[in-house]
């Protein structure tokens, strides 16, 4: 229920204006300064952040720049017009006012003959054909103090157990040096419960902030995070029936981010941007994962901001086309599939989770049989979503200070994972964000038969680990690979750091050659979205060795 408490004088102006004003984004031409502010990226990032750039090979571009100044000056003093949110990223500015004054700000210019506005979105897309020009979217441990009571982990054995995840524990990768920003609706009490004293202690809880209120307190809000947050950080011991350790999340040593960007008073577009600022300030600060257990789609107070099955595309949803800059910027994505699986006519996954580069899991229960409320996939576009499972029905999570109860939902088989996911990182640290989703995807039991529902099952953090582990050498810069696989449009083949250009061959399972042509490290893809669906054999030759890997064209 969402009360409003209004007052009577003046009550029904307030409801008549509000009724005229719009949700928009304006989408700025260009960043005239992004040069300059490249060349000095500490001004910009973090050296953290650098240095997960530098390791996955990643170069700064105009996205990393900041919102022309003298821009967003120019839309705060238009007429009638509130700004709501910002994003480099996408260079934009989430605004609210009368259309009639959004509309007037297609022509806005500072300089005389030079506008600074390229497109505008409105939330209610029926409005945006009316504007002056189509969105651009719309184109297409120390783990010693544990002392390696591994098998103890109380109630939340099997949410680990089940991903054969206590490998990484019992190695000592408990998620020491990684950084997760939990993007949620408020961590109250975080600052005082005991199961979250251990992080508290060790100095884990790295910052945060309040987007919806705009407040540093994001010890606030709903309980919601804080039981998703309990899920990877949790730690109880000899509290509640004896046992050594009661409550053990799956990435107990890592560090923690607290980003509040759900409005639980209200279901409104303006979510997804403070999401988009918020993994904005995480990969300023040099997040290496992050956790959404949220989802967006077709349940927003004003109907008509609401998406349809065609927008789970990919490219449409604001907050999706945020998450894939993320990506892009060398950050694991992980994401609720969503609880529609019971629901009509809705059933479907819920934006990011339909992002291309988002690592979106679904829900089983401890027995790992499909959640039945876990939504459906695939994307509209035909994409395998979701992406792996974990156990989200009957999972165990921190309820009260010493409290563990069940509870249901993709909300939580999505944490389970990215805990893993920041463990089994911790463990390779040289394998780029793309690499870490590949192996976690290949090692689904459902790889070879995915589904609309499970997609590609639930993954073996064992089996991953024991592969890697076979070749892995952290100094090695020997070792190709291929991702994303299966692929649709490009697939990408990483190269050592010194090898500048191979050849590059493709085979249908009969032997016979499809294409073959020279990559270069400065292109470092193929298009093969001409191939039909099917499994090849992809061959890269450097001067007299060659590797070979298989791969699934969707």
């Amino acid at each position: 229920m969402k009360i409003k408490l209004l007052l009577i004088i003046g009550l029904f102006y307030s409801i008549s204006n509000f009724a005229q004003n719009e949700d928009a984004w304006v989408y700025f031409v260009d960043k005239p300064n992004a040069t300059t502010q490249i060349a000095s990226p500490l001004t910009i990032l973090t050296q953290r952040a650098l240095d997960r750039r530098t390791k996955q090979s990643i170069l700064l571009d105009t996205k990393d720049a900041p919102l022309e100044t003298s821009y967003v000056a120019a839309i705060a003093g238009s007429t009638g017009i509130t700004i709501l949110a910002r994003s480099k990223w996408l260079n934009a500015l989430h605004i609210q006012g009368l259309k009639a004054n959004i509309d007037n700000l297609i022509n806005l210019e500072i300089i005389p003959g030079i506008k600074i506005i390229d497109s505008i979105e409105y939330a209610d897309r029926s409005l945006t054909g009316l504007s002056n020009k189509t969105s651009k979217s719309k184109k297409m441990s120390k783990w010693e103090k544990y002392e390696k009571i591994t098998t103890s982990y109380g109630s939340a054995f099997n949410q680990i157990d089940q991903l054969n995840g206590i490998i990484l524990h019992e190695n000592n990768f408990t998620g020491e040096g990684m950084q997760i920003a939990v993007m949620d609706a408020g961590f109250p009490n975080v600052d005082t419960f005991e199961a979250f004293r251990n992080i508290r202690e060790n100095n884990q809880i790295l910052g945060g902030y309040d987007f919806v209120n705009r407040s540093s307190n994001y010890f606030s809000g709903h309980s919601h995070g804080r039981s998703v947050l309990s899920t990877m950080a949790g730690y109880l011991e000899n509290g509640i029936n004896g046992s050594t350790i009661d409550y053990m999340g799956t990435a107990p040593d890592a560090s923690y981010y607290l980003f509040i960007t759900e409005d639980v008073a209200n279901e409104i577009r303006l979510e997804e941007s403070m999401w988009v600022e918020a993994a904005e300030r995480a990969d300023s600060l040099g997040v290496d994962v992050i956790n959404t257990s949220l989802g967006y789609s077709v349940f927003f107070d004003n109907a008509a901001h609401n998406y349809a099955y065609a927008d789970m595309d990919g490219q449409t949803a604001f907050i999706t086309r945020g998450a894939e800059v993320a990506f892009s910027r060398g950050m694991i994505l992980v994401t609720s599939a969503g609880n529609e699986g019971n629901s009509s006519p809705w059933k479907y996954i819920n934006a990011p989770a339909d992002g291309p580069s988002v690592l979106t899991i679904g829900a089983v229960n401890s027995g790992g049989t499909i959640a039945s409320f876990s939504s459906f996939g695939p994307t509209s576009d035909g994409r395998i979503k979701p992406d792996v499972c974990a156990q989200g029905q009957g999972a165990y999570i921190v309820n009260g200070s010493t409290n563990i109860g069940a509870s249901n939902g993709t909300s939580f088989s999505s944490p389970i994972m990215t805990g893993a996911v920041a463990c089994l990182w911790q463990a390779f640290p040289t394998k780029t964000n793309a690499e870490i989703i590949q192996y976690i995807k290949e090692s689904g039991h459902l790889y070879g038969t995915p589904n609309d529902q499970e997609g590609y099952g639930i993954p073996d953090f064992e089996s991953v680990y024991n592969n890697i582990s076979s070749t892995y050498n952290e100094d090695s810069v020997d070792d190709f690979s291929v991702y994303p696989n299966p692929v649709n449009n490009h697939v990408f083949i990483k190269f050592p750091l010194e090898t500048k250009k191979v050849e590059v061959a493709i085979y249908n399972v009969l032997g016979k050659q499809q294409v073959q042509q020279l990559v270069n490290n400065d292109k470092p893809f193929m298009d093969i979205n001409y191939l039909p669906s099917g499994l090849y054999i992809l061959k890269i030759t450097e001067e007299t060795s060659s590797v070979a890997f298989k791969i699934i064209k969707n």
